[in-house]
């Protein structure tokens, strides 16, 4: 597969589109993309499905406004088209659009000198395909090992993506992106009832950059046989009680509620009422940052697109803003928003105010980037798993997201998990299934009475993190680590 997953490593031929206008600044992301996913699924390999995409986004700025225009012609003629096409948009928005009264993209000879590169770590290229398939072939069979199973499925999607952007003409970002997202998946059934186990949920959440120490590092090679017997396990199991119990929450239960609790509320256009008849708004409001306490005093949340290896990392947003680790909430209190430098200048030419990050992100050459996030992590504390366990009278451990809901303010929220064990005086005791919890973000993260040390902590993500209009699927990182929170509402599901 290695040698099948490539890109041109270069964009230096493509012609930069001149200003349709005086006074107009241009920018040009060439985003080139290819991809490869595997499966066998009980016991069958399916087609092995292909892809190769390529293509341009062509932004014009004009007298404080935007317009944009996405082309897969990259023909000098192709991108003098996109450009007058994004002009058109520019001078149409003139007094209902953006209304910045200053500008929001790196200027040449300014802060940024030089053009900032960045390339995922690779220190061990993927196998070839044929490797991978009886790799998949041996973990789809391993699961294999009960007439209770009924469902088996092992998986790998690969792909790389080359990005370039030039602003005026002048080079600002070139990286090259590997992403390997691994997974298994075991259904255990009998006398109607069914049960489901993945190696890192039924969303993909173990999903890295890197080679083939990615797909060593998820537990996926001999992980069959372990997701089988618990999915048999989950099976048998009683169902998970009902009531107030507190709460130890896993890194891979942790990813799904840091992503919906805390990523969605501060991403600035939300805030700034962008996706309300879409994704919804958010419970926080300008006037929280630097005051509003969104956790216990143990809550650290940062934004890291530094870290090697996470699923999103990257040197620059895709408006060209240099990456830098930011601190989002520190001990407990919300200090910064997830907000690219186009959304900071609108909030302050409404007289607001807000940090930001460089979180400026598009899933693809056909979308213009809006605020995403991206490695949005809960930072170590001091405490061991076993000690949270001898700390928990009456609780329950809880892993891998099985399902979620929140409201459109993105703070009710209900959450549901593969796997429970429940923690009496101190000690682990049955394992349950259909474990589900149910909290208010504004509150739940007070309630965090421990945070794991770096030895309980994982590098996780998704690839599938929605939102825009129109639609926008990035990928997105999560590391966190294991984190235990008092007195939560706990409840069993059906089945």
């Amino acid at each position: 597969m290695a040698r099948k997953l490539s890109v041109s490593a270069s964009h230096d031929r493509i012609p930069f589109p001149r200003p349709p206008q005086s006074g107009a600044r241009v920018s040009l992301r060439v985003v080139e993309t290819s991809s490869e996913s595997l499966a066998v699924v009980r016991g069958v390999l399916q087609p092995p499905a292909l892809a190769t995409d390529r293509g341009a986004m062509v932004a014009v700025r004009i007298d404080g406004e935007a317009g944009y225009c996405a082309t897969a012609d990259l023909s000098a003629r192709g991108l003098r088209e996109a450009a007058e096409r994004a002009a058109q948009w520019a001078r149409a928005a003139k007094g209902r659009g953006l209304s910045l009264v200053e500008e929001a993209w790196p200027v040449a000879g300014g802060a940024r000198s030089q053009c900032l590169r960045y390339e995922s770590p690779n220190e061990a290229p993927l196998a070839q395909r044929d490797v991978l398939v009886e790799l998949l072939h041996d973990e789809a069979a391993a699961m294999r090992r009960d007439s209770r199973i009924v469902h088996w499925a092992a998986t790998l999607d690969a792909s790389v993506v080359s990005q370039s952007l030039w602003i005026d003409g002048e080079a600002v970002s070139q990286q090259s992106m590997r992403y390997v997202v691994p997974n298994l998946e075991a259904t255990a059934a009998h006398e109607g009832r069914a049960q489901t186990r993945t190696l890192a949920g039924q969303y993909n959440g173990f999903c890295r950059q890197g080679g083939g120490e990615a797909l060593r590092d998820s537990g996926f090679v001999g992980g069959g046989s372990r997701v089988a017997d618990e999915a048999i396990e989950l099976l048998h199991a009683p169902n998970c009680p009902s009531g107030v119990r507190d709460l130890l929450l896993s890194p891979d239960q942790m990813m799904l509620q840091i992503h919906e609790s805390i990523g969605h509320p501060l991403e600035l256009d939300r805030i700034l009422g962008d996706e309300r008849n879409f994704a919804g708004t958010s419970f926080v409001t300008p006037q929280m940052f630097g005051s509003y306490r969104y956790g216990s005093s143990l809550l650290n949340v940062s934004f890291d697109p530094s870290v090697a290896g996470q699923f999103a990392s990257y040197a620059a947003d895709d408006d060209g803003e240099a990456a830098r680790r930011t601190m989002l909430i520190e001990s407990g209190i919300l200090q910064r928003a997830l907000g690219g430098a186009l959304s900071r200048a609108r909030a302050r030419a409404r007289g607001i105010a807000i940090e930001g990050a460089a979180s400026a992100r598009a899933s693809g050459w056909e979308r213009p980037p809006i605020d995403r996030m991206a490695n949005l992590n809960v930072e170590p504390g001091d405490a061991s798993f076993d000690s949270m366990i001898a700390s928990t009278e009456r609780g329950i451990w809880m892993r891998t997201n099985a399902s979620w809901s929140i409201d459109d303010a993105r703070n009710k929220f209900q959450f549901g998990c593969e796997w429970g064990r429940l923690i009496e005086n101190g000690r682990l005791t049955q394992v349950v299934r259909n474990p589900n919890y149910r909290g208010v973000s504004a509150t739940f993260w007070r309630s965090l009475a421990a945070v794991g040390s770096r030895e309980t902590m994982q590098v996780l993500g998704t690839p599938f993190c929605g939102k825009g209009e129109p639609g926008q699927i990035v990928r997105v990182g999560h590391a966190s680590p294991a984190c235990l929170f008092r007195d939560v509402d706990v409840f069993g599901g059906e089945g």
